[in-house]
């Protein structure tokens, strides 16, 4: 999970330079992503969003992450507390997920280690 105050270089999509914009980010799995949004779309160029039919800057609203959708992630902005219960879920199913990540690239690194 990041949470993210400001526009960068390469991700300026939800308008984070507006007084006291915020956005929540999590990275899920494919298919819970494609369970919520319908599909993964296609990584965009250096600088460019994904090709999804969202607006970006919309507060308080569970949306496809503007720049890495095309991994599974999702965003908000600003959420409210009853928005943020809902997230939470998504929230917990980040985390077990990059648990399960770390553990396979562990084993996979022990696995190859020479004893």
């Amino acid at each position: 999970m990041t949470i993210k105050e400001k526009d960068g270089d390469n991700d300026k999509a939800s308008l984070l330079n507006r007084d006291n914009v915020y956005r929540v980010n999590v990275g899920l799995r494919k298919q819970t992503f494609i369970e919520h949004f319908g599909h993964i779309p296609k990584r965009p160029s250096a600088g460019k969003i994904v090709k999804m039919n969202y607006d970006f800057t919309i507060l308080d609203t569970i949306i496809p992450h503007p720049v890495y959708a095309w991994m599974g992630w999702v965003c908000v902005l600003n959420p409210s507390d009853k928005t943020f219960e809902e997230f939470k879920t998504m929230i917990r199913e980040s985390y077990e997920f990059a648990k399960e990540k770390f553990t396979k690239r562990r084993k996979d690194r022990l696995g190859n280690a020479k004893i």
